[in-house]
């Protein structure tokens, strides 16, 4: 899962693309990048670790124009190498630069192809990396001229979608010409675009992940991109767009509105807080069907995602809503935290109960979903010990069997805890006197905007591995598998990479 931004400008532009990735930093917490273009030049920073550990003074002073991309990474392909922190660059043709958020799942074919073919050779494992350089290829090929035209892009991202397969939003730009933004035809990433007016008069442009990193620099909301669109910003502050695929649908990851997204942000027309404020609805009518029998004093969220559905769920219940938790806020996300060992150890860390919320009572503790179920056992254990008499726990999204392809790092089959369990073998695993899942259609009623169809279908495939792009295999999940296993993670963690960077990078 990773951030991405862009922003074309009449002012210099590296420090709102710094600010922007702070607002986009739960996206991504294990690599951050700039590049801006001043003139033919082009000014790239990036390595591993959050924004704030990765930019100091020295570093924007060297990042200068009115132009700029930039990331923030967590890796779900290739390693977390600093060599594999985006933006990528490439010379050839024109010096472009690109950042991408998703996951290619036919990038082993296509970077067979780049090098015999297209005579491209690709330096990391990442598939962001052959993203950039298909797009490249594809630009070359259009442009008839010294000079780049908007129908040349089109036809470029045409081509993208045509070799490329998977989920992916992503942004580049071009020295002399713009910023480009394009999202895969079935949409499972999201992008929106604003647009402000400078102090001149004159129009400035912005796409990012989310819409709540053009609040934050007061750019006004235009409009997702759509799935197969193109967007471009040029230079002199002009916007063109089309559409470039041919069967585009609208299947935004269902998982974007239950745990990645700001609640603060609209992802494809949709209001993330109104979503997860049904998500609790919903799943207080399941409770009141399957726990009448049971007496809960206390509805207690599990910091910080799951508290718009924990006080929705409250309200309906009618039972007392409390904070029974302090998050320590210097601790990172487990969930995105590489390897077992660091995430076991981490819990404990970040959460503290406060005992006279537990002490003698039925506790329901809820949580947006549970993935491994590591943290969800600890977190049962820190409730009984602060003496909650039962502990029941419930689930705003259905159980999470299967990975996720397109830019999610979920972990392999075998290490999600709802794989090849039933739901009360995973209540019994986390140690939860009752446990509680959301079902699917509720979840899907819950993010769906009522009586609009502005979404197609929604991709549910770490629910039920029902892929969209269908051309996921049961050999692909295993290679993959074999890739996103902890096992395989250390070993990558434990080896280098040759880091060579054509840019100005200091």
């Amino acid at each position: 899962m990773c951030g991405i931004v862009g922003i074309v400008s009449n002012q210099p532009v590296n420090q709102e693309l710094y600010d922007a990735l702070l607002v986009l930093q739960h996206r991504g917490q294990d690599a951050a990048g700039i590049v801006t273009c001043e003139g033919d030049r082009l000014n790239l920073r990036k390595d591993n670790g959050l924004a704030r550990d990765v930019f100091d003074t020295k570093h924007m002073l060297k990042l200068r124009g009115n132009m700029g991309i930039a990331h923030v990474r967590y890796p779900t392909a290739g390693s977390s190498s600093s060599a594999e922190a985006q933006p990528f660059y490439v010379n050839s043709p024109y010096g472009i630069t690109l950042a991408h958020n998703g996951n290619l799942t036919n990038s082993k074919e296509i970077e067979k192809e780049l090098f015999a073919q297209d005579r491209r050779h690709i330096n990391t494992d990442s598939d962001s990396e052959i993203l950039l350089n298909v797009f490249a290829h594809e630009l070359d090929e259009q442009v008839q001229s010294l000079t780049i035209e908007p129908d040349d892009v089109f036809r470029a991202v045409e081509k993208v979608h045509k070799r490329c397969r998977g989920g992916y939003a992503a942004v580049a730009m071009i020295p002399g010409f713009g910023v480009i933004a394009f999202r895969d035809p079935n949409g499972i990433r999201p992008a929106v675009f604003g647009t402000r007016e400078s102090a001149d008069g004159q129009p400035e442009l912005m796409v990012a992940s989310e819409s709540v990193a053009l609040d934050t620099l007061g750019f006004a909301r235009v409009r997702d991109i759509e799935p197969g669109e193109a967007v471009i910003f040029t230079m002199d502050g002009r916007l063109f767009h089309k559409q470039c695929a041919e069967s585009p649908r609208r299947s935004p990851c269902l998982f974007e509105f239950v745990y990645f997204a700001r609640p603060d942000s609209i992802i494809d027309d949709i209001f993330v807080h109104k979503a997860r404020l049904r998500m609790g609805q919903m799943l207080a009518k399941k409770i009141q069907r399957e726990m009448a029998d049971e007496q809960i004093d206390a509805i207690i969220p599990i910091p910080d995602t799951s508290r718009t559905s924990a006080m929705a769920l409250a309200e309906e219940l009618g039972v007392r809503y409390a904070e029974g938790f302090i998050k320590n806020r210097y601790i990172g996300r487990t969930f995105i935290m590489p390897g077992q060992t660091t995430r076991k150890k981490s819990v404990r860390q970040k959460l503290n109960p406060i005992d006279i919320e537990f002490k003698g009572k039925n506790v329901l503790l809820v949580d947006d979903s549970i993935v491994r179920g590591t943290t969800s056992r600890q977190i049962v254990q820190m409730a009984r010990d602060a003496g909650a008499k039962k502990v029941f726990f419930a689930s705003a999204a259905p159980a999470v069997r299967y990975p996720n392809v397109y830019g999610i790092d979920m972990p392999a089959a075998k290490e999600l805890i709802a794989h090849g369990r039933t739901d009360d073998q995973v209540g019994e695993w986390i140690g939860a006197d009752r446990l509680i899942y959301q079902d699917l259609e509720d979840l899907i009623e819950a993010v769906q905007k009522k009586g609009k169809a502005y979404v197609d279908r929604f991709d549910t495939s770490v629910f039920d591995s029902d892929y969209v792009t269908g051309d996921v295999t049961p050999e692909y999940l295993q290679a993959l598998e074999d890739a996103r296993n902890d096992d395989a993670k250390s070993q990558r963690e434990s080896s280098s990479r040759i880091n060579i960077v054509g840019l100005h990078n200091d």
